[in-house]
């Protein structure tokens, strides 16, 4: 495949709409006029890359209705890189074309225009709710999923320490002891796999909880532990 390929459903497509359409002029790879309007210019390339956010960047220097093309890729995962490159062009002001080349069907995933953001509530509360809860500054700005420590585990821990300490107890008076308004949901979720209910409202630690508690205690030692807390 070659950006040539492009080019010729490429101008069918905007001569259908009225304008009179040239290949390379000057740096640009498509340039179409059509009366006293603002030039369109086309980028063409055979796949989305940095390189083609650039030459579209450049282009809006003379216009700024700036469209870049590439074939039309089939299947999940094109689709997936697809919107991913939308939001992407939506939020440099670049309108993006597609051509499926075995008809030459061209279509207009977006058109040029500035970007105007859409706020989402949902996400901003729950950024600022984690802000709020978080004890300290535990992470070091590069950790990973599986290392990072969110105020959820911070108060999973503040439960296991205590009931290290105290042996099975009711959920609300680990609520109460600890300040963790969620100690019961928490116990009973056993998202970490730290706990185990040993009866209607009561929880105790399982062994990977007294592991946590007890870094340097090995799983039978941890036994011995629980049965000093009992």
């Amino acid at each position: 495949m070659r950006e040539t390929d492009l080019y010729a459903p490429v101008k069918v497509f905007l001569e259908d709409q009225g304008y009179t359409v040239k290949a390379e002029i000057g740096p640009a790879d498509v340039m179409a006029l059509r009366e006293d309007e603002p030039p369109v210019i086309v980028e063409l390339k055979t796949a989305f890359s940095l390189a083609l956010i650039h030459q579209g960047i450049d282009r809006q220097a003379v216009t700024p209705h700036v469209y870049l093309a590439v074939p039309d890729v089939a299947g999940r995962r094109g689709w997936t890189a697809l919107k991913a490159n939308l939001k992407l062009a939506r939020r440099l002001g670049l309108g993006v074309l597609t051509v499926r080349l075995r008809d030459g069907l061209v279509t207009v995933h977006c058109d040029p225009g500035p970007f105007r953001p859409r706020l989402s509530k949902k996400p901003k509360e729950r950024l600022l709710r984690e802000f709020a809860t978080r004890r300290g500054d535990p992470n070091d700005g590069g950790a990973t999923r599986v290392g990072l420590v969110t105020a959820y585990r911070q108060d999973a821990m503040l439960v296991a320490a205590y009931l290290a300490a105290h042996g099975a107890c009711r959920g609300r008076d680990v609520k109460d002891a600890t300040g963790v308004g969620r100690a019961t949901a928490i116990m009973r979720d056993d998202h970490y796999g730290w706990f185990m209910k040993i009866s209607v409202g009561v929880y105790s630690l399982s062994d990977a909880g007294r592991r946590t508690a007890h870094p340097s205690v090995t799983a039978s030692e941890g036994d011995g532990i629980a049965a000093d807390n009992q």
